[in-house]
């Protein structure tokens, strides 16, 4: 079989193909007259795009027709489809002990066991090929929906990760602050080793946490996985066996060769559900060339045998033709070895003439596509799953880099003025003013800790005016002079998180990295932020962040990333004509939206 697999409208022209198969009886020309309505009912009892039809009333109406329709299987199909778990095997059940009287026939044990057989074949395949049709629709609707659950549980254990790490931090923080400056030099231990922490690994992830969310994602997928499916592929193989053993008992063969025929009919039948076992996409059964050779070779000898017992094999070896060659393939080979089955039928003199023949073949192509219908969605829907297992941990991989990536930006800065506020507390000997840089850095981790809290859900709202205005206080309080040219009015929306989000890590980097700085200028424009410093340079491995070519930290690495999803270029690196003290060349930081290209000023 393909990879891909055939499109869902292949699957309903299978489906619309083996009901109509089924609804002809053997040497009847016509179907009778209640057949026609009970076919209608059953295709938008089962066809994709009708399946919302199916109810109460449709069923009700098969109920009436089926004594007078000789479709006793399509009844049975309904009602698996429709009535509820605890009853619908039950009436299963019944429908197809009652079908064995009213079959047509001489009332002979031969006639009432192939209509109780044919009505569970019937109802079974129906059913299975329904509901792993809508199952494969279903789970192709909703690829996104376990990708959705997975994040949702990534965020919730993002929280308690984040809590445990970072919040219990904060909140020391803010209790140390609430001391006064005897407990100043703890809170600055205690900031930089949470600092630290975001800044090497910004969220933290158990084992336990990872088996956790990937224990949930197993139990959604298996309770989307058809469970009856292998069963109902098993019991119609078993019922095809024992309706092709009856057919023998049935046509007065010889007994010298009836054990041979019933050998040969078991062989391809088993054949035929070994190659019906699922396996991956694409994976093709072990030994498949000698298998299904032996597999047509059986059935071509039986139709060139004495009295060519039951030609139906051929679909079984057609149907593992189609299973196990690709497309481009599978179906020309099915088509001729149907051609071939169809000539050798004709050319015998004891053969059942045209008539007969054209009816023979309409039961292989049935057999034919029952049987690869029920191997091919028993795939496809394992595909899907697999499928939608891959998207969900592709979500939730991009959900756990955007988590860390905010982490790294929202909370570096915070934590970066708070050792600043708790090393001024530290040095100043006013009391008074200590007291305020220590109420400043309670702050600070009361907003870190809110910062916090918002990232595992869709995280913290920033805002150019409000990142201006604490970049101003946070600078000025390490004695670094701001300049700011342009303003936050002049950014438009798309840009203003942007922005807000450079800035805030360009000041952290200020106050981080750059020694001596004095001052720092940002000039603000249309789809331009640039922020400059002209502290030294420190030399490796001190170095600054990004501070060479191809160099870059988390940092600057998620601010590209942001930059780029919005389809601008971040650029950072020494000034080219820096003026600071002590023979400081500076860094420069620049963020260009290219939707609103602007020349690079100051």
């Amino acid at each position: 079989m393909d990879d891909a697999g055939p499109a869902p409208a292949v699957l309903s022209v299978i489906l619309l193909v083996v009901v109509l198969g089924f609804s002809f009886e053997p040497a009847v020309v016509l179907p009778r007259p209640a057949a026609v309505p009970m076919v209608l009912l059953q295709l938008a009892t089962c066809l994709p795009s009708t399946r919302r039809l199916r109810g109460a009333w449709t069923l009700a109406a098969q109920f009436l027709l089926a004594p007078w329709s000789g479709l006793p299987g399509f009844l049975g199909a309904s009602v698996l489809l429709v009535v509820e778990r605890r009853l619908r095997w039950a009436l299963f059940g019944v429908i197809v002990l009652a079908a064995g009287p009213l079959a047509p026939g001489d009332g002979s044990v031969h006639s009432v066991l192939n209509g109780m057989g044919n009505a569970l074949a019937h109802g079974l395949i129906i059913y299975a090929l329904t509901r792993l049709t809508d199952l494969y629709a279903e789970l192709r609707a909703t690829l996104g929906a376990l990708g959705q659950a997975r994040v949702t549980a990534e965020r919730e254990r993002a929280g308690r990760d984040l809590d445990a790490v970072l919040g219990a931090a904060l909140a020391e923080i803010a209790r140390l602050a609430g001391q006064g400056t005897r407990a100043a030099r703890d809170m600055v231990v205690v900031a930089r080793a949470a600092s630290e922490r975001v800044r090497a690994a910004p969220t933290v992830q158990s084992a336990e946490s990872e088996a956790e969310a990937d224990d949930g994602a197993d139990v959604t997928a298996r309770a989307m996985t058809p469970g009856p499916a292998w069963p109902i592929v098993v019991a119609t193989h078993l019922e095809y066996l024992i309706v092709g053993m009856a057919f023998l008992l049935g046509d007065g063969v010889p007994g010298g060769r009836i054990a041979g025929y019933a050998a040969v009919l078991v062989a391809v039948v088993g054949l035929q559900a070994y190659h019906s076992l699922p396996r991956p996409p694409g994976v093709r059964p072990p030994y498949a060339a000698w298998t299904l050779g032996l597999q047509l070779a059986l059935v071509l000898v039986v139709l060139a045998a004495p009295d060519g017992p039951y030609p139906q094999l051929v679909g079984f070896a057609a149907a593992s033709v189609l299973i196990v060659r690709p497309a481009r393939t599978g179906w020309p080979a099915a088509g001729a070895l149907t051609a071939v089955a169809a000539l050798a039928l004709l050319a015998r003199t004891d053969g059942p003439g045209a008539r007969g023949t054209a009816l023979l073949l309409l039961d292989i192509v049935v057999i034919a596509l029952v049987f690869y219908g029920l191997a091919l969605l028993t795939r496809l829907v394992q595909q899907v799953r697999e499928a939608r297992e891959a998207l969900a941990s592709l979500v939730v991989a991009r959900e756990r880099r955007r988590i860390a990536r905010d982490v790294h930006d929202l909370l570096g800065y915070g934590l970066s003025a708070i050792v600043l506020k708790g090393e001024l507390a530290v040095r100043d000997p006013d009391r008074e003013r200590a007291g305020r840089h220590l109420a400043d850095a309670a702050a600070l981790a009361e907003r870190a800790l809110a910062d916090l809290r918002a990232i595992p859900g869709e995280g913290a709202e920033l805002t150019l005016e409000e990142e201006l205005a604490s970049a101003r206080r946070v600078l000025a309080a390490a004695g670094i002079a701001v300049r700011v040219q342009g303003a936050a009015h002049s950014v438009d929306g798309v840009s203003q998180a942007l922005f807000a989000t450079v800035l805030r890590e360009a000041v952290t980097n200020v106050l981080r990295h750059a020694a001596g700085a004095g001052r720092c200028e940002v000039d603000l424009g249309p789809g331009l932020l640039r922020v400059a410093d002209d502290g030294r340079a420190l030399p490796a491995p001190q170095r600054r962040e990004g501070a060479g070519p191809g160099a870059g930290g988390n940092g600057l690495r998620n601010l590209r990333e942001r930059a780029a999803a919005l389809g601008g270029v971040l650029e950072a690196g020494p000034a080219p004509h820096g003026t600071g003290p002590g023979g400081a060349r500076g860094y420069v930081l620049t963020v260009r939206l290219e939707s609103a290209p602007v020349p690079l000023t100051g």
